[in-house]
């Protein structure tokens, strides 16, 4: 597989076209050189030179090419390595927050169920069956649960409130028919007490005429 074909970046395969050219400018100007191999005390001609000289200025050209491509690569990692820590950090803050937020749906979903499964006081009240309630109070039967457990809480607090005051009349009867009978078992007793004087009284004199006679 050719390098082309592996890196896609296109500020790459700029960097790997001048690195290829160089190298095969480098290759050109070591086969010319060859080619135009002398001895040291003779003169390259004129037109070698020219070529030598091009050839190394290309050369030269290309590799300072290469030089401010690999600062900007340099650069360009610096830029990408700061890109991806900072992008480490949000997703790590991310995934606590997240974290988090598994934290407080268990939580709820805990308390929820705790509240669910809770033995309220109000469900232990001797209410009336439903049905019966229902047959009282035909306009709750279209309530929902809630709703119809407030109307029967009130209808049964209704009901022992006039039980109430049915028992405080109640009361209130029996300590006025105490206070009567105690009133007529003195009027009795003081009645008693009259007689037993009257024939007391009675008896005395019935002695004192027999004993005129």
């Amino acid at each position: 597989m050719a390098s082309g074909d592996i890196v896609q970046d296109p500020f790459l395969q700029s960097v790997l076209g001048s690195s290829t050219q160089a190298r095969q400018r480098c290759m050109d100007l070591i086969d010319l050189a060859e080619r135009s191999a002398i001895s040291s005390s003779q003169t390259l001609p004129e037109g070698t030179k020219l070529r030598l000289s091009r050839q190394q200025r290309l050369l030269d050209a290309d590799l300072a090419s290469l030089r401010d491509a690999s600062r900007e690569s340099i650069l360009e990692v610096r830029m990408t390595k700061q890109s991806t820590a900072e992008a480490r950090q949000e997703v790590d803050r991310l995934h606590l927050q997240l974290q988090n937020l598994y934290y407080e749906e268990r939580h709820l979903k805990g308390e929820t169920s705790a509240c669910e499964s809770y033995d309220h006081q109000y469900q232990q009240l001797p209410l009336i069956p439903v049905e019966e309630f229902l047959q009282l109070q035909l306009e709750h039967s279209g309530d929902d649960e809630k709703t119809l457990m407030f109307a029967r809480i009130n209808h049964e607090l209704a009901e022992r409130e006039a039980l109430e005051q049915e028992r405080q009349g109640l009361l209130k009867t029996k300590q006025r028919l105490i206070a009567d009978n105690k009133k007529r078992k003195d009027d009795l007793a003081s009645l008693d007490k009259d007689l037993e004087t009257f024939i007391d009284v009675s008896s005395a004199d019935s002695g004192v005429f027999e004993a005129v006679d």
